[in-house]
């Protein structure tokens, strides 16, 4: 068997947007970069790429939140005015690439979008030669790079922040259990980085086939290594739509003890609720967005168009928001890639984040455990980036 895979505009500006400006100001770019030079007394324009126009009801599903998702925070935005342009690439990666094209064409000035990284792959290759940034909601590190930059979140990134908390914890022994795919090896690779930049250990690797059986036929050997690495301990690739919830079951019943050896979860736990009542949970560690920048938004967008945004809705948003922080300084170089990447980075719908020289991002998460069925924040997301920022 295998498995199935009404706050107010200004309090939200405030609590969106409000330390966007200060931390601009910390880290100013200097000069010009890759990027074109914009005027920024007049509407920018700016092309916003989604799969609406596909065969997939889901992909229209997501175009339609990132186009809502943005204009709501181009609404919002103080001291800059977006000229917003939808373009529906029906998630086709040439088609995507072509729109680039046409986009910077009809004058845009970045792009924001697409999705899927084969498209934003295409889409920044069509545009490279014309000194244009892509801002894609992809999360695939492996297509970042040049004048492509992802939003989306990153294993890296919990990785590092459930490791660093672990060390402050004491727990420095870390053993890594994966399936046997590639987003899952992927996972495995980001968590063992992060252990060695974390000053953590590496107590060892235990694997197994990605289904039922899989888990099963290799918990043994999986519950024998723990035991015998003396790992302090364990981090889970998997999610509650793989093989987690199996892991969570057969781990305790095989002598992991998840009082002795903690549990930390390389994918959200939360989600869907019914995870939170898995016993081998409790008491676990995982990391998730700030939590009330993250429920703001939520309840903006709800009051905004009537139901709750998709998840990645809010990377439009935070696209938009670093979009017209940068410009709203009045600069002409406001898009280059020296400004996009300025150290102190942006605040948005889900927290602290920067965009990296390597086309990657850092976002600060929150550590949350599950007690008595419920999600507990454990150590708060940071709202600035600096000592402890643990993105």
């Amino acid at each position: 068997m295998s498995f199935v895979s009404g706050i107010g505009r200004r309090r939200a500006m405030q609590l969106l947007l409000g330390l966007v400006a200060p931390l601009l100001a910390a880290c100013e770019p200097s000069a010009f970069g890759t990027g074109p030079s914009i005027n920024p007394a007049r509407p920018v324009p700016v092309a916003l790429l989604v799969p609406g126009g596909s065969e997939s009801p889901g992909d229209n599903v997501i175009a339609e939140n990132l186009i809502n998702a943005a204009r709501l925070a181009a609404s919002d935005l103080e001291g800059a005015a977006i000229d917003l342009r939808i373009y529906n690439t029906a998630g086709d990666a040439a088609t995507a690439a072509s729109l680039a094209q046409q986009a910077v064409n009809d004058g845009a000035r970045i792009i924001l979008g697409p999705v899927f990284a084969e498209s934003a792959a295409a889409a920044a290759a069509a545009v490279a030669a014309r000194n244009v940034n892509v801002l894609a909601f992809s999360n695939n590190p492996a297509v970042a790079g040049g004048n492509l930059f992802v939003l989306g979140p990153t294993f890296r990134n919990t990785a590092d922040r459930l490791t660093g908390y672990a060390v402050a914890q004491g727990r420095r022994k870390i053993l890594i259990i994966h399936g046997e795919d590639a987003a899952e090896r992927a996972g495995r690779d980001a968590i063992e980085a992060a252990i060695a930049r974390r000053g953590a250990t590496l107590a060892g690797i235990s694997s197994f086939e990605l289904s039922q059986e899989g888990v099963i036929a290799a918990m043994r050997d999986i519950s024998t290594a723990v035991r015998d690495s003396g790992a302090e301990a364990i981090f889970l690739t998997s999610g509650t739509s793989g093989a987690l919830p199996f892991l969570a079951q057969l781990l305790p019943e095989n002598g992991i003890d998840p009082e002795e050896i903690r549990y930390m979860g390389l994918q959200r736990w939360d989600i869907p609720a019914s995870a939170l009542t898995l016993p081998g949970l409790q008491n676990g560690w995982f990391a998730l967005p700030d939590p009330e920048l993250n429920d703001n938004f939520k309840a903006r967008y709800a009051a905004a168009y009537g139901n709750s945004p998709h998840p990645i809705a809010g990377l439009a948003y935070d696209g938009i928001a670093a979009i017209g922080a940068l410009v709203a300084q009045g600069r002409s170089n406001a898009l280059t890639r020296e400004a996009l990447t300025q150290e102190a980075g942006f605040i948005g719908v889900n927290g602290v984040f920067r965009l990296l020289p390597d086309g990657t991002n850092q976002r600060g998460l929150a550590v949350a455990t599950i007690q008595n069925n419920q999600v507990v924040i454990i150590d708060p997301a940071p709202r600035s980036f600096g000592s402890g920022a643990g993105a």
